[in-house]
C-alpha cells in the first residue's frame, strides 16, 4: 500500500519510505515554491513515476493519500495506470480470476468440503445440503401419526423414525426424478444449470442407478407396514414421477406437488389403525395440499423470469400481482382444514393454542415476504419447518391433554 503525506512547509507530496512516488498532475497540481524549481521538479517526478509503473505494474496496490488533516481517501491505482496509458491486462485478469475463486467459495457447502469428490455429485442430487424438502415431506407423516395415537399418550416413535427415514429418502428420490426428466430446462434457468445432471457433473444413467438405489432402499422401509399401508403408499409413486411434468401442461404444478408432498396424511395414518377415517385424514390432507400452495407459490417467484423464458408454468406466474391474496386464501383454507381435522380427533385444547400460533406464522410469511426479492422468497419458504414444527407440537400436546 502506497502512503503520500501533503507537506505543510513546502505544500508538496512527499512519498514514505514504502511508497510509490507519484507527481502532482496525479493527484492534484503542488503549488509553486519559489526556492525550489518547480518545472524540473515535476519533469523529474513524471520520468520516475511512469519508470517504476512500467516496472511494477503486475503488483500495483491501492493507494492512499493522507492530507494534513488525517483524513483518508482511496483511489484504484490500476485507473490511474490506465489514463496513463499503460497497459494493466494482466493485473486486471488476476483480480477477475480471484473474484471467480471467491465466489465459488462462497457457494460451497459442507457437500464440497468433506465428502469425497466421487460422491458430490449424488449428494447434490438429492439435495443433502438443503434439507428443507424432507421437512416439508416428513411434517405431514409426523402430524397423521400423532393424531392416530390413543388419547393421552405419545405417538409410535418406531413408526416415526421409519417415515423419518422414508421422507428423506422418497425425497432424495423425487429430486432424482426431477433432474432426470428437466435436464434441459435446468440448463436455461440460473438456479439450477449447476445441478449435477444439467451440468454433466453426472451423466443421465448414472442418475438413473441412483434413482434405482434410493428407491429399492424406500422399498424395505415400505415392506415394514402392514399391507393395507404397502398399498397405498406404492401408489404415491405415479405422483412422485408425474409431477416434473406438470409444469409443462398446466399453470397449477405446486397444486400437483401438494397431492404428491402430503400423501403421508393418508399413510401415517393408515400405518397405525390400518385403515382410513376420512373425517380426520381427508380434511389433514386437503389442508397439506393448501399450505404447499402457500409455500411453493412463494418459492417459484424466485424463478419466474427464467420460466416465462423458458415457457414452463407456475402458480407464481398465474397468480402474478395478485399473489398474496390467492396464498391469504388457500392459508385460511389449510387453517380450516387443520381446525377441522383436530375438532374430529377430539383432540385436547393446547393443538388450538399451537394452531393460532401456526397460523400468525403462516401470515407473517404472506404479509412481509417481497415476491421480486429471491433472497426473501427463498428465506420464507425455508420458514415453514417452523409452521410445520407447531403443528406437530400442537398435536402432540393435544392427544396427550385428550
Amino acid at each position: 500500500m502506497a502512503l503520500f503525506r501533503l507537506c505543510k512547509a513546502t505544500r508538496r507530496l512527499r512519498a514514505s519510505a514504502l511508497s510509490l512516488q507519484l507527481t502532482g498532475p496525479v493527484l492534484s497540481p503542488p503549488i509553486p515554491n519559489p526556492k525550489t524549481p518547480s518545472d524540473s521538479f515535476s519533469q523529474s517526478f513524471t520520468t520516475n513515476l511512469f519508470n517504476s509503473l512500467h516496472t511494477h505494474t503486475h503488483c500495483l496496490p491501492k493507494c492512499i493519500y493522507i492530507q494534513e488533516n488525517q483524513n483518508f481517501r482511496t483511489f484504484n491505482s490500476t485507473q490511474l495506470v490506465k489514463n496513463a496509458g499503460i497497459s494493466t491486462l494482466g493485473y486486471e485478469k488476476k483480480e477477475e480470476n480471484e473474484k471467480k475463486e471467491e465466489s465459488k467459495v462462497k457457494g460451497c457447502s459442507w457437500i464440497d468440503l468433506y465428502l469425497p469428490k466421487n460422491l458430490v455429485g449424488y449428494a447434490h442430487l438429492a439435495r443433502l445440503d438443503k434439507p428443507i424438502g424432507t421437512w416439508l415431506l416428513a411434517w405431514p407423516c409426523m402430524w397423521s401419526i400423532n393424531l392416530a395415537a390413543s388419547p393421552g399418550s405419545f405417538p409410535d416413535f418406531k413408526m416415526m423414525a421409519l417415515f423419518g427415514c422414508g421422507a428423506f429418502l422418497l425425497r432424495g428420490a423425487g429430486c432424482t426424478i426431477n433432474d432426470l426428466l428437466d435436464r434441459d430446462i435446468d440448463t436455461k434457468v440460473e438456479r439450477t444449470r449447476l445441478r449435477p445432471i444439467a451440468s454433466g457433473a453426472l451423466t443421465r444413467f448414472q442418475g438413473l442407478c441412483f434413482l434405482g438405489i434410493q428407491l429399492f432402499l424406500g422399498l424395505g422401509i415400505l415392506l415394514q407396514l402392514n399391507s393395507y399401508s404397502q398399498m397405498l403408499g406404492a401408489s404415491s409413486l405415479l405422483l412422485v414421477f408425474t409431477y416434473p411434468l406438470m409444469k409443462r401442461f398446466t399453470f397449477w404444478p405446486q397444486a400437483y406437488l401438494g397431492l404428491t408432498f402430503n400423501w403421508g396424511a393418508l399413510l401415517g395414518w393408515a400405518a397405525i389403525r390400518g385403515s382410513l377415517d376420512p373425517t380426520i385424514v381427508f380434511p389433514l390432507y386437503l389442508s397439506g395440499v393448501c399450505w404447499t400452495l402457500v409455500y411453493d407459490t412463494i418459492y417459484a417467484h424466485q424463478d419466474k423470469e427464467d420460466d416465462m423464458k423458458v415457457g414452463v408454468k407456475s402458480t407464481a406466474l398465474r397468480f402474478g400481482d395478485t399473489t398474496k391474496e390467492w396464498i391469504s386464501g388457500f392459508k385460511i383454507a389449510c387453517i380450516g382444514g387443520l381446525t377441522l381435522s383436530g375438532f374430529n380427533a377430539n383432540i385436547g385444547w393446547p393443538y388450538f393454542i399451537f394452531l393460532t400460533a401456526a397460523s400468525g406464522q403462516l401470515a407473517w410469511q404472506i404479509w412481509t415476504v417481497d415476491l421480486s426479492s429471491r433472497v426473501d422468497c427463498n428465506r420464507k419458504f425455508v420458514s415453514n419447518k417452523w409452521f410445520g414444527a407447531m403443528i406437530f407440537s400442537g398435536i402432540l400436546f393435544g392427544r396427550l391433554m385428550s
